[in-house]
């Protein structure tokens, strides 16, 4: 049994048990967090759209960290223009506890 769930903008396919990183939620570790379900595979059949209203994915929260550095480099030639930023993206990960569909 898997399901589909929307969060941070991103949708992820998670089954029991999966851990995860999604984008930062402000959430304290060991908090308990649901998740909106865009789809749910229960072994039998899919459900999807109004069908899976009532379904929701329960995760533990297990810490927050960051991402690898991403460097943004600007260069512009023959004006001596450089420019150069680093970012690294913030994310919560979450272990998946329970998909009720």
């Amino acid at each position: 049994m898997y399901a589909i769930i929307a969060t941070g903008g991103k949708q992820y396919k998670v089954a029991e048990g999966d851990i995860i990183n999604v984008e930062k939620l402000g959430a304290k570790e060991g908090d308990e967090v649901t998740f909106d379900v865009v789809a749910v595979n229960n072994d039998k059949d899919m459900l999807c759209g109004e069908a899976c209203k009532k379904s929701s994915v329960k995760a533990t929260v297990l810490g927050e960290g960051k991402g690898k550095k991403v460097v943004v480099y600007k260069y512009k030639r023959k004006s001596g223009y450089h420019k150069k930023q680093g970012h690294r993206q913030p994310f919560t990960k979450v272990e998946i506890k329970a998909i009720n569909a």
